[in-house]
């Protein structure tokens, strides 16, 4: 069992930052693929972005590619999401959710064992 926790998530303004971060327990970090999602009111949930368990590789969704990155620190059983340029279509909760996968980036909900509470991010215009 893995147990996952998002922290970071509120309110900004369109243009502004955010840092997510999702704190991991129970079995090793390190043997997951993470990603993150998300879900804005009346909206299916979304994939948002992924990295395997060394770090060294990524996926991205189209929306959020070169304003969203995605990393983690094995060190510290936790992955992070650094959000740039935050549109109100960013607007949802943020769930981060493991993979038992080591190696894989995708991005269908239904291979992710372990997911969070989620986090709220909101984005005035």
């Amino acid at each position: 069992q893995v147990q996952l926790v998002e922290s970071g998530g509120g309110l900004v303004q369109a243009g502004g930052s955010l840092r997510l971060s999702c704190a991991a327990s129970g079995r090793t970090f390190s043997r997951y693929a993470m990603g993150w999602f998300r879900q804005a009111p009346g909206k299916e949930r979304e994939f948002v972005a992924a990295i395997d368990w060394s770090g060294r590789s990524t996926n991205y969704a189209d929306s959020v590619k070169g304003r969203f990155t995605i990393s983690r620190d094995n060190t510290k059983n936790t992955v992070y999401l650094q959000m740039n340029s935050l549109k109100p279509e960013d607007t949802a909760v943020y769930y981060c959710a493991a993979n038992p996968s080591t190696g894989s980036l995708t991005k269908r909900l239904n291979v992710y064992d372990f997911w969070g509470q989620g986090t709220q991010v909101t984005v005035s215009s």
